[in-house]
C-alpha cells in the first residue's frame, strides 16, 4: 500500500492506479495527518488497506477519490527526526576516497572495522516530488544523493538488529542534497552545515508499506534523464537493523522518525576524481534547472528542479 500526504492540508491519502483516496474522509477513525496515522498502529493501516481494496477503482468525486494527476503530493515527512547513515556502500567510498586500486571487500572491511558514523538533518521543511530545491549561493560543488529510507513505526529504545522488521513502518525514497565545498572537516562532532541547508532533504513520492524488504530496495537517480546511481540496499554495509541498533542505544526512536541507509556511487564527488590542482571539475555536479529524478519501481519518482 503507498500512502501520500496531497493537498492543501496536507492530508494522509491512499495511492492506487490512478486514484489517491482520502482516507479519513471515507472512514473518520483514520487520522487525517501522518504523524497521528503512523503513531496509531496496526488497525489504522488495516482499516486503511480495507478502504483501497474497495474505493481503489471507483470514480473521482473530489471529496473522497481524486485523481492523482490533479493534486499536489509534499513530502510523507511525519515531521520527526532524520538520521542519515554515511559511507554506507563500498562502491561509493571507493569513489569518495579515490583509490581504484582497492577491492570492494577491502573497503566494505575497513569501514565495517572503524564502525559506523552518519549525520542527522534538522529541517524545518522537507521538498516534496515536483519541489524546488534552491540552489545554495556558499557552494559551487552541489550534489545529490538517492538513497531509500525506512520510517519507524513504533517506540523503543535499546533496539536489537533482529527486531528491525518490527519496527519498519514503511519505505521511502529521499535525496540527500549535499554541499561538497570542503564539507568534511576534522572534528569529532560538527553542525553539519554541509547536509543542513534549506530544502536540504527531499523524501516522497510515497511512504511504501507491508510491500517491500528495506534489504532489498532498489534505487536509481537520473540526472535530466541521464542515469548516474543503480543499486539496491541489498549491498549496504551496516543494514538497516545494525543502524538502528547502534543508534537506539540510550535513544528513543518513535513513530515517524526516519532512518536513511546512505547512498551508493554514482554522485558527481565519487566520480569525479581530483585533478593536478587537487580540485574536482565541476561537470558532474548539479547545476541550475538541473532535474534530479529518485526512483525506485514499488514507490515511484522523487523528482526535484534545481532553481
Amino acid at each position: 500500500m503507498r500512502i501520500v500526504v496531497f493537498g492543501p492540508e496536507q492530508r494522509v491519502g491512499g495511492w492506487i492506479g490512478d486514484n489517491i483516496i482520502d482516507l479519513n474522509r471515507v472512514n473518520s477513525s483514520l487520522p487525517a495527518q501522518l504523524e497521528a496515522f503512523i503513531a496509531a498502529g496496526q488497525s489504522v493501516l488495516d482499516g486503511a488497506r480495507r478502504i483501497v481494496e474497495e474505493h481503489g477503482s471507483a470514480a473521482p468525486d473530489g471529496q473522497r477519490v481524486f485523481k492523482a494527476s490533479e493534486v499536489k503530493l509534499h513530502a510523507p515527512w511525519p515531521g520527526r527526526r532524520i538520521a542519515c547513515a554515511g559511507g554506507n556502500f563500498a562502491e561509493h567510498l571507493r569513489g569518495m576516497e579515490s583509490d581504484p586500486n582497492v577491492t570492494l571487500e577491502q573497503v566494505t572491511q575497513k569501514a565495517r572495522d572503524r564502525g559506523q558514523w552518519g549525520f542527522w538533518k534538522v529541517p524545518a521543511e522537507v521538498a516534496g516530488p515536483d519541489g524546488e530545491i534552491p540552489f545554495p549561493k556558499r557552494t559551487r560543488y552541489f550534489d545529490y544523493e538517492g538513497e531509500a529510507a525506512i520510517v519507524i513505526g513504533k517506540r523503543g529504545k535499546d533496539i536489537p538488529a533482529s527486531k528491525i522488521d518490527e519496527y519498519v513502518w514503511g519505505i521511502t525514497l529521499l535525496n540527500d542534497w549535499s554541499i561538497r565545498d570542503g564539507a568534511f572537516k576534522p572534528f569529532p562532532m560538527s553542525y553539519n552545515g554541509a547536509k543542513n541547508f534549506d530544502m536540504s532533504t527531499s523524501m516522497g513520492p510515497c511512504i511504501l508499506v507491508g510491500e517491500l524488504s528495506a534489504q532489498d530496495v532498489p534505487v536509481e537517480t537520473r540526472i535530466n534523464g541521464e542515469l548516474r546511481q543503480s543499486y539496491n540496499t541489498s549491498q549496504m554495509i551496516f543494514s538497516f537493523g545494525e543502524i538502528l541498533e547502534y543508534l537506539s542505544q540510550d535513544f528513543t526512536f518513535v513513530p515517524g522518525d526516519v532512518i536513511s541507509g546512505g547512498t551508493n556511487a554514482g554522485t558527481a564527488a565519487d566520480k569525479t576524481p581530483k585533478g593536478p590542482d587537487g580540485t574536482k571539475a565541476l561537470d558532474l555536479f548539479l547545476k541550475k534547472g538541473d532535474v534530479v529524478e529518485v526512483s525506485s519501481p514499488k514507490i515511484g519518482v522523487l523528482r526535484n528542479r534545481i532553481v
